[in-house]
């Protein structure tokens, strides 16, 4: 295997409690703490433990988004890949990036990287649209293993345990393929000082969509963007029949 790429996205800390602005056009991200996407850290993580081991040569990182992105790329190179990749989409046209659009992105990027192996964390925290991986594998027309708790080689195959409703799932796929990284699949390393330091001097390589021939033109339009409406109060109710009451009046029962 000589390259692995790998997908990361800059997103609100999950830490940070998020807020609607007052027009409801979206979230507030003005002077909001911003960091990789969880699930990116770990595909970030296995990527690098495959070069560790000998198995990948080269781990390449590439992330969609405004010039800030360029801060998730360098965390990823302060935890070992090699280089970076910034596909800049800003403003407006970043606000309706959809998974399509990162999809054919990441598609092109690993044919003309000649990746044998594209990793991507299994949803964003922001959108949890959960698409991207198997978007990817579908334009590229790869096998893809999502949702991987534990990723093996075995020759020129790849043998993934999946996390599936029902408990695991094991599979072998052929190379190259997309895997998507699931919560349970490794626990990421902290970027120390020194590899922070280093990861000032390791390339990062600035494209535009159009440069790759992709369309980002907005498929949808958001109309409006509401919080959740608030919980109401519970009530402890003497016995059974005062609770059929109660759900009779408030309709949910006939």
């Amino acid at each position: 295997m000589s390259r692995v790429l790998v997908g990361v996205k800059r997103v609100i800390d999950y830490a940070v409690k998020i807020r609607v602005k007052p027009d409801k056009s979206g979230v507030v991200t003005e002077g909001v703490k911003h960091s990789m996407n969880p699930f990116d850290e770990i595909a970030v993580e296995e990527a690098v433990k495959l070069k560790e081991k000998k198995i990948a040569a080269e781990v390449v990182v590439v992330s969609v988004g405004p010039s800030q992105s360029q801060e998730v790329l360098r965390t990823a190179l302060a935890m070992g890949a090699d280089r970076g990749i910034h596909v800049e989409v800003a403003g407006k046209e970043f606000d309706l990036l959809q998974p399509i659009h990162v999809s054919k992105i990441l598609a092109k990027l690993a044919q003309d990287e000649k990746a044998d192996l594209v990793i991507l964390g299994k949803q964003a925290i922001d959108d949890d649209c959960n698409q991207t991986a198997q978007m990817t594998a579908a334009v590229l027309d790869w096998p893809q293993a999502t949702f991987a708790s534990k990723v093996e080689k075995e020759g020129d195959t790849l043998k993934v345990v999946r996390e599936v409703d029902g408990g695991l799932e094991t599979i072998k796929t052929k190379m190259p393929a997309v895997v998507s990284a699931d919560l349970r699949l490794n626990t990421p390393r902290y970027a120390t000082l020194p590899n922070i330091m280093k990861a000032k001097k390791k390339p990062i390589k600035k494209l535009a969509p159009k440069d790759l021939g992709v369309d980002t033109t907005p498929r949808i339009e958001i109309v409006s963007i509401e919080d959740p409406p608030v919980r109401q109060a519970g009530s402890i109710l003497p016995d059974v029949d005062t609770l059929l009451t109660k759900l009779r009046d408030g309709g949910h029962i006939k």
